[in-house]
């Protein structure tokens, strides 16, 4: 149910017959939810609510995040033996978070030998030790050829400085010859 001034809207979560108008006839008001505070400002029955649920009441999509934001609907999954069917589920969100359809099936990983040789474990260490002096060696490339490339860039950069040096220079030299002519 809408309460507060026009823009500034504040709700009373309740209990009313699905029949009503939204701010008509009421059962119970079994919370509060303020979402224009800062944190929003949430109040619920968690008691009442639960004994509405169990009593088969079916919370609109925006009730039913609420309630899962309180904790109490998944206190009420905890109680059912099977899923619940609401709008939001039928939607595809299960207890306020999207659930996704369209997932590729991973393939099963195969079951390792319950039996681990002492030669296994050995050859794996050394893999792993292996591993790690090739990336350690990938590292040290890479720095390499970042400082290569920082030098290639401080070569450049004196090689513009000097050429423009020159180039003042031979203006220089001209405008003394034009001068002296």
């Amino acid at each position: 149910m809408r309460v507060g001034k026009r823009k500034q809207p504040s709700y009373r979560v309740v209990v009313a017959d699905e029949r009503q108008a939204r701010d008509g006839r009421i059962l119970e008001t079994i919370g509060n939810y303020g979402p224009r505070q800062d944190p929003s400002h949430l109040e619920i029955k968690s008691d009442r609510a639960l004994d509405w649920l169990r009593k088969g009441a079916q919370p609109t999509e925006s009730v039913q995040k609420l309630l899962t934001v309180s904790g109490v609907w998944a206190e009420f999954l905890s109680e059912k033996s099977g899923p619940v069917d609401t709008k939001l589920n039928r939607r595809g969100f299960s207890t306020g978070r999207a659930v996704t359809t369209k997932t590729k099936k991973r393939p099963e990983p195969e079951a390792a030998a319950p039996v681990v040789k002492k030669e296994t474990a050995e050859v794996v260490a050394e893999e792993v030790v292996a591993e790690e002096v090739v990336a350690e060696e990938v590292v040290a490339e890479e720095v390499v050829a970042e400082e290569v490339v920082a030098e290639e860039v401080v070569a450049e950069v004196v090689a513009e400085e000097v050429a423009a040096e020159v180039v003042a220079e031979e203006v220089v030299e001209a405008a003394a010859e034009e001068s002296s002519e």
